[in-house]
């Protein structure tokens, strides 16, 4: 075995340029099979991680997953906003034990603005029923205070009792802000892996504030009134645009979201997020197989291109095998030396494979958290990841055996003979 073993390794290292390319085909392909595992996972993982502890998600008449993404994940725009009348009536239900409503609309550098109540530093619950938790300051207390997530925090350079300027709209770009009306940072969020990190949190009454001399989503003309002046003002809001429901009772959970879907003041849509996120997974679920399968068939090409290129180098090895066999070796042993190769390529394409995967999502992790709010963890590889390394390996062994039944075919004599 240690003699077969020597001469596998002996050989490869003889044709170590077209060995490093076909290690190179399978470790680019494992990596692909294996991202595209983690990063579904993964992914899955940090949805469900978003909000924990809430009954039932409100919003204007609209789809389950257009719902669940705007008011939860910060995608997409609100079809219609809620009544504060509306709001109130459903809050005081006997049933509810807490609400957050959320006002959503403006943002910072890219980042979203939310508008909400101080319970929602209470309340709000993310991964295992975790609550949010300061890694500086306090919650809003005054008008015109901010309190940032961690990531706007980080990527902004903001501190405690930094200064900022609202701007109007939701995009990544905006042309017109309150720079009228600035905000202090009072508190900064320790990071969940949420998209709490990305939003920049103020008050429902700072949100009216600031467009208090607004119409139609544009400024009134001549008119104008200074943010001392705003505080005077009544800024009960006259909409928002959803709000998480707690009930005192899983039991009451139908028997609400059937009353508020019929709520005849508006029309309103109450969702489970579990059950929307299921959705969610069932609208993507073809975009995952559909990467899964290219990754699985990038794997079989890279396989395909290690047995063409055992095969392409038989009839140049007839006269080396031929020599194995005169000097005792038995077809067995010509047999497991193919099959040994086969191993050792697919063993180093996997293990190369790993390297670049874990080193790609070191590089990615910053830019998939920033762009996507994806937080990807580096960890050992689940039992399904190890199985389809296993898998991958058995399918290398599998591409050489084509190649290694010829050798072992091959009689001395025809291995000694040069043909013509």
């Amino acid at each position: 075995m240690k003699t077969i073993l020597l001469l596998t390794f002996k050989s490869l290292r003889n044709r170590k340029f077209t060995v490093g390319l076909t290690v190179l085909s399978i470790a680019l392909s494992v990596a692909l099979l294996l991202g595209v595992e983690r990063i579904r996972t993964e992914s899955r993982s940090s949805f469900t991680n978003t909000i924990s502890g809430t009954d039932l998600v409100v919003g204007a008449r609209s789809g389950p997953v257009q719902l669940l993404l705007y008011s939860v994940f910060r995608i997409g725009y609100a079809t219609n906003n809620i009544s504060w009348q509306s709001y109130q009536e459903i809050a005081a239900l006997p049933s509810v034990s807490w609400t957050i409503p959320i006002s959503l609309g403006d943002s910072h550098k890219g980042y979203r603005v939310m508008g909400t109540s101080a319970e929602y530093f209470t309340h709000f619950r993310y991964g295992s029923r975790q609550e949010l938790r300061f890694s500086d300051g306090k919650p809003f207390a005054d008008l015109y205070e901010a309190v940032l997530g961690a990531e706007v925090a980080r990527k902004l350079g903001y501190a405690k009792d930094s200064s900022l300027v609202i701007a109007h709209g939701a995009g990544d770009v905006s042309f017109i802000e309150h720079a009228d009306k600035p905000f202090t940072v009072v508190g900064i969020l320790a990071p969940t892996g949420t998209p709490v990190d990305r939003t920049v949190h103020v008050s429902l009454e700072a949100i009216e504030a600031i467009h208090i001399d607004w119409r139609n989503d544009s400024p009134m003309t001549g008119i104008s009134i200074s943010a001392d002046q705003a505080r005077r003002v009544n800024l009960t809001p006259r909409a928002i645009t959803a709000f998480l429901v707690k009930l005192d009772s899983p039991i009451a959970t139908f028997k609400v979201q059937r009353l508020i879907n019929q709520y005849r003041g508006e029309p309103l849509t109450a969702i489970l997020p579990g059950v929307a996120l299921q959705q969610l997974w069932e609208l993507i679920g073809i975009a995952e197989k559909a990467l899964i399968a290219v990754s699985a068939f990038v794997v079989v090409v890279g396989l395909l291109g290690m047995s063409t290129a055992l095969m392409t180098s038989l009839n140049e090895r007839r006269r080396e095998m031929a020599i194995l066999r005169s000097l005792g070796a038995r077809p067995i042993h010509v047999f497991s030396l193919i099959i040994g190769e086969a191993i050792l390529v697919t063993g180093a394409g996997i293990v190369c494979g790993i390297a670049l995967l874990y080193g790609l999502l070191i590089a990615a992790q910053p830019m998939l958290a920033g762009r996507f709010g994806l937080s990807i963890a580096i960890s050992f590889f689940s039992t399904y990841e190890l199985v389809l390394m296993g898998v991958v390996l058995l399918a290398g062994v599998a591409a050489g055996i084509v190649p290694a039944w010829k050798i072992y075919r091959y009689s001395l004599s025809d291995g000694m003979t040069i043909k013509t």
